[in-house]
């Protein structure tokens, strides 16, 4: 089945937004803190230190935007918020964390690169 232009630009143009999302400054630690477990806003917000509330409430919103985390609010007095990642927030961490395996192994021809890269003649 061949895709419709209008599809696959669609796809993309989501992909790129979604990795945008991924690229957030705070989202890999948040997404490191949930793993597998159910964690609310705070218990959150001390697994990742240095996170304003502000900013950790726009990550969260983020993730949930993108399908990549659940948040349910049980109805108490005052509100209890639950967040916890979807299926495809799991693989989301998973494929990130094989990126972070990716570099460690790498790290030498990086830098090797860069090195060449700075003293090259231009």
């Amino acid at each position: 089945m061949i895709e419709q232009p209008d599809a696959v630009a669609r796809v993309h143009a989501v992909a790129r937004e979604v990795f945008t999302t991924l690229g957030g400054k705070w989202v890999l630690p948040v997404l490191d803190a949930l793993g597998d477990r159910t964690m609310r806003f705070t218990a959150v917000q001390t697994a990742v230190p240095g996170v304003s509330h502000k900013v950790l409430a726009q990550t969260l919103r983020a993730l949930e935007r993108d399908g990549l985390l659940t948040r349910h609010v049980h109805p108490t007095v005052p509100p209890q918020v639950d967040y916890a990642l979807t299926d495809a927030g799991r693989a989301a961490h998973h494929t990130v964390y094989q990126l972070c395996d990716w570099s460690r192994q790498h790290l030498a021809e990086v830098l090797a690169g860069r090195d060449r890269f700075a003293h090259a003649p231009r």
